[in-house]
């Protein structure tokens, strides 16, 4: 199974973060990509992108993303078909973001799993809120701005319990 990282909008394909959790990945044999949009701030350019390229793989996949990656993931999940989307202080609810209502009817067949910080002051942890209330799905409120850099250790427990999901029910 694949794992692909989505990076927000003023990180890299590599940041320290995804690069920590791409190593848990590996760690627990997954294969991981992590797509490059620094060409492009616009979140919707970016949401091609990633379809484009999910329409090539042939592996089961999981998407992952962090603040607007979390919105790309999550907007790409609705016409791919991951297994799993895990978001990192996703950008959810953006005023000038074409998708502002998300399928309600992701949650039945993709594994949904938010993670936010308490004191994120980019991204309002109550748009966090809302989301996993409407899908019905796991909400991770930890210590943390909305780099989660000081939380990093938490967010690679939750990101380990979340792969090890995959590992028992793909086996």
């Amino acid at each position: 199974m694949k794992v692909f990282f989505s990076h927000g909008k003023e990180s890299g394909p590599w940041g320290s973060k995804i690069k920590r959790l791409a190593d848990k990945a590996c760690s627990l044999g997954f294969s991981v990509e992590s797509i490059d949009y620094t060409d492009s701030l616009d979140p919707d350019v970016r949401v091609t992108k990633l379809i484009n390229r999910l329409q090539q793989e042939t592996e089961l996949y999981l998407l992952v993303g962090s603040s607007m990656g979390g919105y790309v993931s999550l907007v790409a999940a609705e016409q791919a078909q991951p297994k799993g989307v895990f978001l990192l202080a996703p950008a959810l609810y953006i005023p000038d973001y074409q998708v502002q209502q998300y399928a309600r009817t992701l949650d039945s067949k993709v594994r949904i799993e938010v993670v936010h910080g308490w004191h994120d002051s980019v991204i309002p942890f109550e748009h966090s809120v809302r989301f996993s209330k409407e899908q019905d799905c796991s909400l991770h409120l930890i210590s943390g701005d909305h780099r989660l850099n000081d939380s990093i250790n938490e967010v690679e427990k939750l990101f380990s319990q979340f792969l090890k999901h995959f590992l028992v029910t793909t086996n």
